[in-house]
């Protein structure tokens, strides 16, 4: 039980990592505040949750909306007693298409999504963790704009993602005095239904004809579990990695390495 007695709340848990990872660290003994845009999927996701034995409560907010996430973090906190554990995972592939096509719309919908939510959240998590006295943040970056470039229309998520990362590590030198550590995961590919806010147009037009090995990847023949990115997720969240600060983890299987 590595996170009994403490309180975690992740964005974008109705489904993909955010529900994987619910479901690991609640049984793991913490209280999860479910987090999503939908309410309907955040409260079927704790509803098994609470189920199974655990404890867990959904939430709505939109990651990108700064009144929604502050007031949802703050019921949440009412609701448990606390927060140690912040996980903002909320986040969409968005437009993928060529650069000189994506519409400042478009851009806009990626970066405050990925990028501005992920600053909300750590922005009105930090007085919850400081009054428990530290914590543990993460966020779900990629590998896209950080490790990899290659794939097509990738440009706006790509930029948000490497904004994440450098964001990342700016907060945990600014938290540490708090004994707040703040780390980004860069998953490689999930089990997701992340393709429900995906679009894409004119991607042949700059589509480059890289072929991996089969299987690819060699070390797991295929996508990650969004429970094995939550089982990373838990060695961030605990006493584990109680010297971790900064960090980007790679959870790849290897991708990185061959593309």
């Amino acid at each position: 039980m590595q996170l009994e007695n403490k309180v975690a709340l992740i964005t974008g848990a109705g489904s993909g990592i955010g529900a994987g990872t619910a479901r690991v660290f609640a049984r793991e003994g913490a209280k999860v505040a479910v987090v999503d845009v939908r309410l309907a999927t955040a409260s079927q996701v704790a509803a098994d949750i609470r189920e199974a034995g655990g404890v867990a409560e959904a939430f709505a907010a939109d990651v990108a909306d700064e009144e929604q996430i502050r007031t949802a973090m703050k019921r949440a906190v009412e609701r448990f007693g606390g927060l140690n554990v912040v996980y903002a995972n909320a986040g969409i592939n968005g437009m993928l298409a060529p650069i000189e096509e994506i519409t400042l719309d478009e851009w806009h919908a990626a970066i405050e999504t990925n990028l501005t939510g992920t600053f909300l959240t750590v922005k009105h998590a930090i007085s919850h963790l400081r009054e428990a006295g530290g914590g543990s943040i993460i966020t779900t970056a990629s590998l896209h704009g950080t490790a990899l470039f290659s794939l097509a229309g990738y440009g706006a998520y790509g930029a948000s993602k490497a904004g994440q990362v450098g964001f990342v590590k700016m907060a945990a030198a600014e938290l540490a005095r708090w004994k707040i550590r703040v780390n980004a995961i860069l998953p490689g590919g999930v089990e997701t239904n992340i393709h429900q806010s995906t679009f894409a147009r004119n991607l042949e037009l700059i589509t480059w004809d890289i072929k991996m090995p089969e299987p690819f990847p060699p070390l797991t023949e295929g996508r990650a579990t969004p429970e094995e990115i939550g089982a990373v997720a838990l060695f961030l969240a605990s006493d584990a990695s109680r010297h971790v600060t900064g960090a980007t983890i790679y959870c790849d299987a290897g991708i990185s390495l061959y593309r």
